[in-house]
């Protein structure tokens, strides 16, 4: 039990200012003279030294506090309607302490795209900092073994009902749209990325790590690696019934052949999994089927690891936001 004065310090500590109005990018150069819409892009100033950089597009989304870090971070949450899905959901975001760092105010970060296991709605559950994924990111890039990402956090099925593959099922919401083209562009909207798919990785456990790879072998133009946990590697929703055609357009396994019959581009894949749960003899198959050419792949076993979040976290912080680091661009601080 903890004691009063201890209590009150962790409820000041997590819930402070929960609910209130929160603005990412506090030191991004003003917009323009002449442009006073806030919604409105900051474009003004040129990112220097690179031209992959991307300043945020607009129109700003509007972000309530749901979470504070230790470090003083804060885990936010919109509500998105998707332009090309149709679909509306909630996505919750986090930026690291350096992305307000004046030095990288004219730096793109890189995003990392996390979607949870099992229905994914209406939360995702690594919005929950008891799991400790930001943390993991922020001690990580204190260290030097991980780049200070920009974790977006979507819904990843319109109900509790189905399963929906992260795709775009006939007659069903399209979440293979919401995914590959709404949070991205939602992601371009608010923050600070880049143009190329070296700014672009998802991780994801169980279904969602299913949806995160598939999306990679689909889009290798966008998004350039993975980290999947405890995954399932083929299509299995329900709702599939009656369109074959369209479910092996999903299928990781047709996807990896395609992308190894037209010799790329590279894309990464860093499995995960706990050597308590069942389904490691799947990833192996795909590997050694799959994990040639131009599809990277890597198995990570997670030591007494069962199939939950907080051991495929430790799963990242023993390596795989490493390894995903070292694939990616990282923000570049200005000279001087």
């Amino acid at each position: 039990m903890l004691g009063g004065g201890g209590f009150a310090a962790w409820k000041l500590d997590w819930f402070s200012g929960n609910g209130e109005a929160v603005s990412f990018g506090k030191n991004t150069p003003p917009p323009a003279a002449g442009k006073t819409d806030p919604s409105a892009p900051a474009t003004a100033a040129t990112p220097t030294g690179d031209p992959d950089v991307l300043m945020p597009t607009g129109p700003k989304s509007d972000f309530k506090q749901t979470a504070k870090l230790e470090d003083g971070t804060i885990i936010a949450k919109t509500r998105l309607t998707g332009a090309k899905s149709g679909f509306e959901g909630n996505v919750w975001v986090w930026a690291p302490k350096e992305y307000d760092d004046p030095k990288y105010a004219k730096s793109a970060f890189p995003v990392l795209i996390a979607l949870p296991g099992g229905n994914g709605f209406p939360d995702n559950y690594w919005s929950d900092r008891s799991l400790g994924l930001q943390k993991a990111i922020s001690d990580g890039a204190k260290a030097g073994t991980s780049l200070p990402f920009v974790v977006i956090m979507p819904v990843l099925n319109p109900d509790a009902k189905y399963y929906y593959d992260g795709s775009d099922i006939p007659g069903q919401a399209k979440m293979g749209t919401w995914i590959a083209e709404d949070v991205p562009d939602f992601a371009k909207a608010n923050f600070r990325t880049y143009k190329s798919r070296d700014g672009w990785a998802f991780m994801g456990s169980s279904s969602g790590a299913f949806v995160g790879m598939k999306t990679v072998l689909q889009h290798p133009d966008r998004f350039k690696a993975v980290i999947a946990s405890g995954g399932e590697i083929v299509p299995d929703s329900p709702l599939w019934k009656g369109h074959q055609a369209e479910m092996d357009a999903n299928n990781p396994e047709k996807l990896a052949q395609k992308l190894i019959d037209t010799k790329g581009p590279e894309v990464y894949i860093n499995f995960q999994i706990g050597t308590k749960e069942s389904g490691k003899e799947r990833m192996t198959k795909f590997q050694q089927q799959y994990g040639k050419g131009p599809v990277k792949m890597t198995i990570r076993d997670i030591q007494n690891g069962e199939h939950n979040g907080w051991h495929y976290v430790r799963g990242m912080k023993e390596g795989s936001l490493e390894w995903v680091s070292k694939v990616l661009k990282g923000p570049k601080p200005e000279a001087g």
